[in-house]
C-alpha cells in the first residue's frame, strides 16, 4: 500500500512511519520540518500530496496553546481529500470515551488533570468535525487514557465507545503497539466511517 502518515516526526507518527515501512508498505513522511513538507489545515496541500496514495494517517499533535489547531488540520484533511477515493485515519484523543462503570466521559470523570482540559476539549471538537463527514471514508482512532513510549508486544484489544482496560482499572497501551492498530486498520478497512480505541 502507499500510506502518506501526516505528523511522521512526532512520537505517534514516527512509529506509524517505522511499523508501515516494516511491512513492507511505500510511505510518504510529512511534517512541518523535513524532506516533505506540509500543513494539514491547508486542503491544497492534503490534496496535492495525498495524491496516488491509498490510505492517509494523520497523527498531528500541536503545542500547547495551540489546541485549536486540531480542529482546523482536521477540516484541512477532510476537505482535502474530498472526492479522492483516499481513506482518512485520524489519530484523536481518548477524553471522549465513557469511563466503564462511571458512565460518564474521561473529560468530565472526577481527577481529570486541569491542565489536560484544553486538548481534551479539542480533541472532542475534532471528533465532531469529523463524524459530520458523510462522503469520506474516515476511521477515528483513540488512545487509551495513556499512552507512553514502551515495548512493541504485538497485542492489543479493541473497543468502541469506552475506555479498553484491563482487570485493574487500568487503560493504557505503549506507542509502539498504538502503531500497530493503526497500520492494521489501513490493511484491513474493519472501522470505515467509525470510531474505535485499543488497550491492553
Amino acid at each position: 500500500m502507499r500510506i502518506l502518515v501526516w505528523g511522521a516526526a512526532g512520537a505517534v507518527g514516527s512509529r506509524v512511519a517505522r511499523e508501515a515501512v516494516a511491512r513492507g508498505h511505500q510511505v510518504t513522511s510529512v511534517g512541518r520540518s523535513g524532506p516533505v513538507r506540509g500543513d494539514a489545515a491547508d486542503p491544497d496541500d492534503v490534496a496535492r500530496l495525498s495524491a496516488g496514495h491509498d490510505v492517509v494517517i494523520s497523527a498531528t499533535r500541536p503545542r500547547p496553546g495551540s489546541e485549536g489547531e486540531l480542529v482546523a488540520a482536521a477540516k484541512g484533511l477532510l476537505i482535502g481529500l474530498r472526492g479522492s477515493g483516499v481513506r482518512l485515519i485520524l489519530v484523536g484523543g481518548a477524553a471522549s470515551l465513557i469511563v466503564p462503570g462511571a458512565e460518564v466521559q474521561l473529560v468530565d470523570s472526577p481527577g481529570f488533570p486541569v491542565e489536560l482540559r484544553p486538548i481534551a476539549l479539542a480533541c472532542n471538537e475534532q471528533y465532531d468535525v469529523v463524524r459530520a463527514a458523510g462522503d469520506l471514508d474516515w476511521t477515528y482512532v483513540s488512545p487509551p487514557a495513556l499512552l507512553e513510549p514502551g515495548e512493541r508486544t504485538g497485542r492489543y484489544r479493541k473497543g468502541y465507545d469506552h475506555l479498553v482496560t484491563d482487570a485493574h482499572g487500568n487503560s493504557t497501551i505503549s506507542m509502539e503497539d498504538f502503531a500497530i492498530a493503526l497500520v492494521d486498520e489501513a490493511e484491513r478497512a474493519e472501522h470505515v466511517r467509525q470510531r474505535f480505541t485499543v488497550g491492553y
